[in-house]
């Protein structure tokens, strides 16, 4: 228990710290003034040749409509164009980008189909820069999707990119998970390499509705998580996902509530 509370405590502080944003140094970027930002961040970003190619044949591979790669290579270049000036993402390589950010975010896209459908909400937790709840917005419209981050930049980032995208359904939080007051207003709360499962749903369990599920994207099967499952709440299913040239293990592991009929799963 007081590891847990030690670990809770860490995740905390690191939200809390995300609220002040000093601009980074590594770019260059404290030298700058806001003119100089604002230019940078405007300058279109040319992405390489053949990444249309790429990206086409991934949502091929995951059974999405090809035709998805404009929308969603709109939203990498947008963030390629930010991270050079805000370190939105460690990863900007742009052909990295489409596999570790875009693909590997759509491979749950089947666990929100009947979810779409319906026009449930989804909460992504500690988001970042939208990861998977952008990508998820763009090839499910219906889906309602709030991008909880407590990331000032990161969330500037997001509202620009809703905006450019024309996201009518998605929202940003800008928020602490544990913080973010809307209790029980969530069909399904997901995270992507956020945290412990306990952890989460110690985080944001709240926000779900009864029969809601927490939809969590693991790397490798996660048995110890799985057997620290907090009272009141308990494994559905787990289930090995494919990203379209990824070589790394996924699972989606979906949790809820003992005793609820199954939800967005």
């Amino acid at each position: 228990m007081q590891v847990a509370t030690a670990t809770l405590q860490r995740l905390r502080d690191r939200h809390r710290s995300h609220r002040s944003y000093t601009p980074p140094t590594a770019h260059g970027c404290a030298r700058l003034g806001p003119s100089a930002i604002l230019s940078s961040m405007n300058t279109p970003v040319s992405l390489p040749p053949g990444l249309r190619s790429e990206l086409e044949a991934g949502l091929s591979a995951l059974a999405l409509d090809p035709a998805l790669a404009a929308p969603l290579l709109d939203y990498l270049a947008l963030l390629a164009r930010w991270n050079r000036t805000y370190n939105l993402t460690a990863v900007r390589d742009p052909h990295e980008m489409v596999g570790k950010h875009l693909l590997d975010s759509l491979a749950m896209h089947p666990y929100v189909e009947e979810l779409a459908g319906r026009g449930g909400a989804l909460a992504d937790l500690g988001t970042g820069a939208g990861l998977p709840g952008i990508p998820l917005a763009i090839v499910k419209p219906g889906l309602r999707v709030t991008l909880v981050e407590s990331n000032g930049k990161k969330a500037r980032f997001m509202r620009e990119a809703l905006r450019q995208l024309g996201l009518k359904d998605a929202r940003v939080a800008e928020s602490r998970i544990e913080a973010f007051a809307e209790p029980g207003a969530y069909d399904a709360i997901t995270a992507r390499a956020l945290a412990t499962l306990p952890l989460i749903l110690e985080l944001g369990g709240h926000l779900l509705k009864p029969g809601g599920v927490l939809l969590a994207m693991k790397g490798v099967r996660p048995d110890e998580e799985i057997a620290a499952l907090p009272a009141g709440w308990s494994l559905r299913s787990v289930e090995p996902m494919r990203v379209p040239g990824l070589a790394a293990e996924r699972h989606m592991v979906v949790v809820g509530r003992s005793g609820d009929a199954a939800g967005a799963s």
